[in-house]
């Protein structure tokens, strides 16, 4: 279930964007403003507003460390802030003083790229402040931008339809009508996938438009082998012009916002639909999930931000390919295989799996035998590493197949815990996974999203023998 745990109102006019760090919340406005809000209670942090922009503010996103945020405007201005005290760093005007639609940074955040009216797109050194390259579309005005997670390119979107992808160096590796009436926005997933072809990184891009769609593409590029844009399905469920779209921080779910008024999520690797939100009373122009935890927040020409909590069970429908293991691992195809090679470092490996046809049933089979003679992995460091992993998922699958009880399962990991502790929150989890969320500054709770009283975590050695006594009767 997806529950509504706040709304924020303070804005006097459409908000046009929303964007998360891992500690604050980010909202603009056709009202000039930028607000700035803590993710411990959701209160407006004292120095917000911020406030420079003489016409409406389009659209704000942080720096990947959450110390800077940049806001862009109709006023052709785009804006560095700290995001400590909300003081400006820099004002960097575009060149034409054309109205500034979009930025985003890239993900090593040395640059920032912003989208103008005039369909200019300029690339600043995020450092000096000063314009590194710029480049221009034919026809339109950009809306819509996003960098791939390994920063070696970036695409932009226009409201004449047309999807554009650069390289870091800024120059045009593809152009293509995306959408018929007008693209509006596109986001990368950050985690990899598998397209079958060893050697391309490949990544999930999503994009939305005035025709009422949400796409998906598989990008691809490789300094030796070059760039692939390849179109792969629609998702459907709205009945108006989608304006925003957006990846959850695992690359699991995608949320998108209509004319309609709703928002829906989705499952990404079925692409069912998970929740459809309908709270919004006017446009839902702005969607982002947090990076840390499960919330998601989508604004709207109501004039409204509202916060959504997930609770675990949508975390489970749309985990990883490795954590879901889809049903069983004996049900998955070639393509479903080559995900879980890349999800284990080992994409190297796709070319060589998909040649000899090796599906979730033959993966589970390979011996070491196998490895040197049906598929001629020679390096004996390589095949242990194969053989490892295959015996985790062995386990896995067996584990799953025993209907293990929910009290049993850390929330964090959706495993069976081994070693359970008791956090302040009263919940239980895996140790190890309870102290790398503690250690992150994550000092809030992973079931109830409030802060956490103490770090100290107790262990919960009665779960731990109950988890045992379960083990000794089911895993003979």
């Amino acid at each position: 279930m997806v529950k509504l745990i706040h709304t924020l109102a303070d804005h006097g006019d459409d908000v046009n964007c929303c964007a998360f760090s891992s500690s604050l919340l980010a909202t603009c406005s056709l009202d000039k403003t930028i607000r700035l809000y803590s993710l411990s209670d959701f209160t407006e942090v004292a120095h917000s507003p911020l406030k420079f922009h003489t016409y409406a503010v389009h659209c704000c996103c942080f720096s990947p460390s959450g110390h800077t945020l940049a806001s862009c405007s109709t006023d052709g201005t785009t804006v560095l802030w700290s995001t400590q005290n909300g003081q400006t760093l820099a004002v960097m005007a575009h060149p034409s003083g054309s109205p500034v639609r979009v930025c985003r940074f890239s993900p090593d955040s040395t640059c920032l790229v912003s989208g103008a009216a005039d369909g200019t797109v300029i690339l600043w050194n995020a450092q000096s402040y000063k314009l590194h390259r710029c480049g221009s579309v034919e026809d339109g005005s950009l809306v819509a931008c996003a960098f791939s997670p390994d920063g070696n390119l970036f695409v932009t979107g226009s409201n004449c339809g047309d999807l554009t992808v650069w390289d870091d160096k800024m120059r045009c590796l593809h152009n293509e009508k995306a959408h018929d009436l007008g693209m509006t926005c596109c986001d990368f997933s950050s985690q990899p996938v598998s397209d079958g072809e060893q050697g391309l990184q490949c990544f999930r891009l999503a994009s939305c438009g005035q025709d009422c769609q949400t796409k998906i593409w598989v990008v691809s590029f490789n300094h030796i082998l070059g760039f692939k844009l390849k179109y792969k399905s629609v998702l459907s469920g709205h009945s108006a012009p989608v304006l925003t779209c957006a990846f959850s921080h695992n690359g699991q779910m995608l949320v998108s916002g209509s004319v309609d008024k709703s928002v829906i999520v989705y499952d990404i690797n079925t692409e069912n639909i998970l929740h459809t939100l309908t709270q919004h009373t006017r446009y839902v122009t702005t969607c982002a999930f947090a990076p840390n935890i499960l919330l998601l927040a989508t604004g709207s020409m109501d004039k409204t931000v509202n916060i959504w909590q997930f609770d675990l069970e949508t975390l489970d429908q749309a985990r990883s390919t490795e954590g879901q293991l889809k049903q069983f691992a004996e049900d998955w195809s070639e393509d479903d295989v080559s995900a879980w090679l890349c999800a284990q470092d080992l994409k190297d490996l796709v070319g060589v799996f998909k040649m000899n046809n090796i599906d979730g049933r033959e993966l589970l089979n390979l011996t070491k035998e196998s490895l040197v003679d049906d598929l001629k992995i020679e390096s004996l460091g390589l095949r242990s590493k194969i053989l490892r992993k295959i015996e985790e998922l062995r386990t896995k699958v067996k584990t799953l197949s025993s209907e293990i009880p929910d009290e049993f399962i850390c929330p964090i990991t959706r495993e069976l815990m081994q070693d359970p502790v008791i956090a302040s929150d009263g919940y239980s989890y895996e140790k190890e996974a309870m102290e790398n969320w503690i250690s992150k500054k994550r000092r809030t709770s992973p079931m109830t999203n409030l802060v956490l009283p103490s770090a100290v975590l107790t262990p919960n050695r009665t779960l731990k023998m109950a988890i045992d006594r379960w083990l000794e009767t089911h895993q003979k």
